[in-house]
């Protein structure tokens, strides 16, 4: 992310690896039925090798789903980029965020991660979301000291009056 002017960053992170679980616990089921399904079919030993072949890609797309996605606030932005060969951008003004909501399910609290939704001012349509974040809380701060900055900055330029 190029910084703007006097813009600086207040968070910067990624998906929790914990958050990962959430992808891994349905997608380590289906493994394990392809390869009971693989085992009475075919052999024991193919069964195997299909297990610890599916297991290692599962884990390979959890940790390049995780590294491929940047959550940054900054004093004027928020930013989101997802993708490695393709790649999805999504970045509002600071001011533009009018609510910051956060979420946990029971799932998500065992593991300690949560999601951060931002309501925008003028975008019905699209989402704009931090999820799997360890610490939804520490982001809230991070938007609430990104808009005062921002607001203190504004109020610093406008020409004030004395009466």
């Amino acid at each position: 992310m190029d910084l703007h002017p006097g813009e600086r960053i207040v968070f910067d992170g990624h998906p929790s690896p914990r958050a990962a679980l959430s992808f891994f616990a349905p997608t380590f089921l289906g493994i394990v039925v392809i390869s009971v399904i693989v085992g009475l079919v075919a052999s024991v030993g193919l069964a195997i090798v299909v297990f610890v072949v599916l297991t290692a890609l599962m884990v390979l797309a959890g940790v390049i789903r995780r590294a491929a996605t940047d959550y940054v606030v900054s004093t004027q932005r928020l930013y989101i980029r997802q993708g490695i060969l393709s790649k999805k951008i999504q970045q509002t003004r600071i001011e533009r965020v009018q609510n910051v909501n956060t979420s946990q399910s029971v799932f998500e609290r065992v593991l300690g991660v949560g999601v951060v939704d931002f309501d925008t001012a003028g975008t019905d349509d699209s989402e704009f979301r931090f999820v799997g974040i360890s610490d939804p809380h520490t982001v809230v701060a991070a938007v609430d000291t990104a808009q005062r900055d921002a607001e203190s900055g504004a109020d610093r330029s406008s020409p004030t009056t004395g009466v």
